[in-house]
Formats: structure tokens, C-alpha cells, sequence
């Protein structure tokens, strides 16, 4: 009698647990995730798979490397070859001009459409504003506003056309809250703020949803060298947010999956802020 009272526990529970998944399923979708082979991308790319994507992992292999992560695309797309769903990697430098635009080809040629985008990949200089080079301005505009307009121009008439689509532009604290380091892509990053809020209005009657997720301080591939003082870097986490701690990637993974999942289907022109309260 406990036996069979127990065996219907479980049940209960597989159940709840099956109605739950439902809620946050991407089953069938095709996701392209850009930046996806390390830190806040990653993340993303696998929470997409568990949901039941399959994803398109776009990477720059120079910057890979450059963190000590040569293979991390390859990486990646493994796991989630290991968690049943389909991988593409698309390696691009978005610093050239039409790279964007081929990438979204080239993962739409992969999975057979893409339903799913997820613009991550930028750069920064931690610079003083009066020490910022024109190349480093340039630079930031390239890679974190011109491709992003390209990855989009190239993503929504698909979409458009299918009636359906989920993008996710990833932001930053620093659109409110500036540092004085990164005045140019605290800059960039309003403005791709204010582009997604101008595309959340314009296609949401085609079953579209394009939202901002901003990070707060996270502890990524990006910033690992000013965590190498442990100290300065418990200082730093000290005063980044009221939480006063770093986030992680994968709380950042869950954002995103509310936010491109069946459970965000009627959230569209919203600003995540994701940052321990520092934007408070």
C-alpha cells in the first residue's frame, strides 16, 4: 500500500514537472544565438536546448582564443548534440561589414529557418572617454549597433512571414547607469535599446516579440582578468549592485528562456534588468 502511495507521488510529480516544462518549451524552434560559445551566450544556448531548440552558435574565433577558449564553440554545440537537439556553428567577425547578414544565412540554410534571435556578441574598451581612440569608437559601433541591424533586417521578414518570432537583444546596466569607463558602449547599448522598443511596436501584430535583457555586473570570459585579485574583486562585487555579488551566466539563461519561451508569448518591448538591483 506505501509502495503504490508513493509510485503515485512520483507520478504527481512527473506530472508537475512535464506541465512546467510545457511552459517554458522551445520544442521545434531554431534559435540563433550570437556570441554563443562562451559565458552569457553559452548559457542561453544550452537553457534553449534543454527547452527543446535547436541552435545556431555563432562565434569569433579570434576572440575566443584571445579568452583561452579556442575550442569553445566546438564545445558547446557538443552539448548540446548530447542533450538531443541539433548544432550549427557559424564562425563570423562582425567587424566586417556583411558577416552579420551571413550568418543569419547560413544558420537559417543549418536548421531550416530561424525562429528564434539572439543578438549577444559585443565588445567593450574599459577607457577613460578622453583616451577613447576613433578606432575603438568605430570598432564598438560595428560590432554592437551596425550588426546588430543587420542580424535583424536579416532575421524579422522570415519571421514576418511565418507569423512568428522571438528576439532578444542582450543590453546592459550601463544603458541607465553608466560607467565612465565605457561611455561609448553604454551609449551603443541605449541605442540598441531604443531600436528594440521601435521593432517591438512594429511587429508584434505579425506574432513577433522583441525584447532587452540588461545584465548587471556578471562574471564572464570578458572580465576573468579582474577576478585574478581575488580581493579587488571582491570589492568590485561589493559595491556593483545591492545584492552586492557578481550574477552568473546561467541566471542570466533564465531570463532569456522567459523571455523566448511560450511562458513570454505576450511580453514584447520590455527591459529585463537583471542586475542584483544595482539599477535601482
Amino acid at each position: 500500500m506505501k509502495t503504490d502511495s508513493v509510485r503515485n507521488e512520483l507520478e504527481l510529480r512527473r506530472q508537475a514537472a512535464d506541465r512546467l516544462a510545457m511552459r517554458f518549451s522551445m520544442l521545434g524552434r531554431r534559435a540563433l544565438v550570437t556570441g554563443g560559445s562562451v559565458s552569457i551566450g553559452r548559457s542561453i544556448a544550452l537553457a534553449f536546448a534543454d527547452a527543446g531548440a535547436d541552435v545556431a552558435i555563432h562565434h569569433d574565433a579570434g576572440a575566443d582564443a584571445a579568452f583561452g577558449k579556442a575550442n569553445a564553440a566546438e564545445e558547446t554545440a557538443g552539448v548540446i548534440r548530447e542533450r538531443g537537439r541539433r548544432a550549427a556553428i557559424i564562425q563570423a567577425d562582425f567587424a566586417i561589414p556583411g558577416e552579420a547578414t551571413r550568418t543569419v544565412d547560413e544558420a537559417s540554410q543549418a536548421l531550416g529557418g530561424i525562429d528564434v534571435l539572439v543578438v549577444c556578441a559585443s565588445i567593450q574598451y574599459r577607457t577613460a572617454f578622453e583616451a577613447v581612440t576613433a578606432e575603438q569608437i568605430e570598432r564598438q559601433i560595428q560590432i554592437n549597433f551596425r550588426a546588430s541591424i543587420e542580424l535583424l533586417k536579416a532575421a524579422l521578414p522570415p519571421m514576418k512571414a511565418s507569423c512568428f518570432g522571438r528576439v532578444l537583444t542582450i543590453g546592459s546596466v550601463n544603458q541607465t547607469t553608466p560607467e565612465a569607463e565605457l561611455s561609448i558602449y553604454a551609449a551603443l547599448k541605449s541605442a540598441q535599446h531604443n531600436l528594440a522598443i521601435n521593432l517591438a511596436r512594429q511587429y508584434a501584430p505579425f506574432g513577433i516579440t522583441v525584447n532587452n535583457l540588461s545584465p548587471g555586473l556578471i562574471a564572464t570570459e570578458r572580465n576573468r582578468w579582474r577576478r585574478v585579485d581575488a580581493q579587488a574583486w571582491a570589492q568590485i562585487e561589493k559595491g556593483s549592485s545591492p545584492m552586492g555579488r557578481a550574477g552568473t551566466a546561467d541566471e542570466m539563461a533564465g531570463a532569456a528562456l522567459l523571455l523566448c519561451s511560450e511562458a513570454g508569448s505576450f511580453i514584447t518591448g520590455a527591459d529585463l534588468q537583471a542586475t542584483g538591483g544595482r539599477h535601482l
